[in-house]
């Protein structure tokens, strides 16, 4: 069966569960955090960047045909129910940015927060989300949008559609079998919400989970689940190893954990702290395969391992057991590493800067030679690429 007819018969799956999505609305009520958002194209002032005191943690994508998309969160003093997630694109490589070209946002005490953006194997464009009520409510949940029109500045977006429980903010992952792999996480933190009436204890289902599908996204099944100790918020991340083995990596409060999976994600053998990954303790980093078949890894590299400075890149050529070369890409504070590799082999991270201070959404592009040198040789370099930056003042 060709691409075009898969894509076809997908996206009629994909609307007819999209369809049994809607069905939560009748439990807004009750459940406000399953109510489906507003997806706000265009929006107006009220999201313009002199209104944001507070924004950051950002994902990257690139379309087929070159086009950037870039997401992040913010809204109100921090993180908390005033958050929505918002999207900008380029059709220029980055060299200008739109505005905010759509917003998903919640009225009141729900909040949308930490997206990601991931380009499947068909072409389409997703964008995720978590959605839950206030800070954490127990449970959150991960939302999805999907378009076949990733190249357009103004692509027509498929219904909100709620995946399930947790929260997933980096990228799936596609097996060597064709599978797709969504990292969800159920944070083990108990709820912390104002109002108990909202707070959901499913502590039974805590975990760094793995959701799977063989049908191209159409529906998704829990597959298999670990607890790797010291884990915090997880923001864990899949490597397929060149033996066939599934790599786990999570944020913990040590710096990075680890697990590993013979059986694509069944069962898990939790490993504890990495050997071969120093990093800062709760900060989230980034890892992905090139097509050269190296592991990129994003990581801060700060004097001491102390802080979320020292934004570097390394490369490993033998699935993470070393790593060499190291660009540091940005020194200064900054945070939560996202990326995705062109096929001519450029690379685009996107990071943080100051979420209360500067409130700067920053992009760097590089390619393996820059890594192993150590320092920008190509012509490819480009260095703290203003992506968006918010301008509100706090009040008073």
């Amino acid at each position: 069966m060709r691409r075009r007819e898969l894509g076809v018969l997908t996206t009629w799956a994909l609307l007819l569960l999209l369809g049994c999505a809607s069905a939560a609305a009748q439990t807004a009520s009750e459940d406000l955090a399953l109510a489906p958002p507003s997806i706000i194209a265009n929006p107006g002032p009220e999201f313009a960047d002199d209104t944001r005191i507070f924004q950051g943690i950002p994902g990257l994508e690139r379309a087929p045909g070159g086009r950037l998309w870039a997401t992040w969160y913010g809204g109100g003093p921090t993180e908390g129910p005033e958050n929505y997630c918002m999207l900008a694109t380029s059709g220029d490589d980055g060299t200008t940015w739109t505005g905010v070209k759509l917003v998903v946002d919640m009225p009141g005490p729900v909040r949308t927060f930490d997206p990601c953006l991931w380009v499947d194997p068909l072409g389409r464009l997703w964008f995720f989300w978590a959605q839950g009520y206030t800070h954490w409510d127990g449970r959150a949940g991960v939302w999805a949008v999907v378009t076949e029109q990733p190249d357009q500045e103004d692509p027509v977006w498929s219904e909100p559609r709620r995946i399930c429980d947790g929260i997933m903010m980096n990228k799936p992952i596609v097996l060597s079998t064709g599978d797709w792999l969504l990292p969800v996480s159920i944070w083990p933190d108990k709820p912390n919400v104002a109002d108990p009436s909202h707070a959901h204890d499913i502590s039974a289902s805590t975990g760094s989970h793995v959701y799977a599908s063989n049908d191209q996204g159409a529906t998704w099944t829990k597959r298999g689940s670990c607890d790797v100790k010291g884990r915090s918020c997880d923001e864990h991340m899949l490597v397929e190893r060149k033996n066939g083995d599934l790599w786990l990596l999570v944020r913990a409060s040590y710096g990075v954990g680890e697990a590993l999976s013979k059986d694509r994600g069944a069962t898990w053998e939790v490993l504890g702290p990495s050997k071969t990954i120093p990093h800062v303790k709760t900060a989230r980093f980034f890892i992905r395969r090139l097509t050269s078949g190296k592991l990129l890894l994003v990581r801060h590299n700060s004097p001491e391992l102390k802080k979320r400075t020292h934004l570097t890149a390394f490369l490993s050529d033998d699935d993470g057991q070393t790593w060499t070369g190291g660009l540091v890409i940005d020194e200064r504070e900054c945070s939560y590493p996202d990326g995705v590799q062109a096929p001519d082999g450029t690379i685009y991270i996107i990071y943080d800067h100051e979420r209360k201070g500067a409130k700067q959404i920053l992009m760097a592009t590089f390619t393996e030679s820059d890594i192993e040198a150590g320092k920008p040789v190509s012509d490819t370099a480009r260095m703290r690429v203003v992506v968006n930056q918010a301008t509100g003042k706090p009040a008073g």
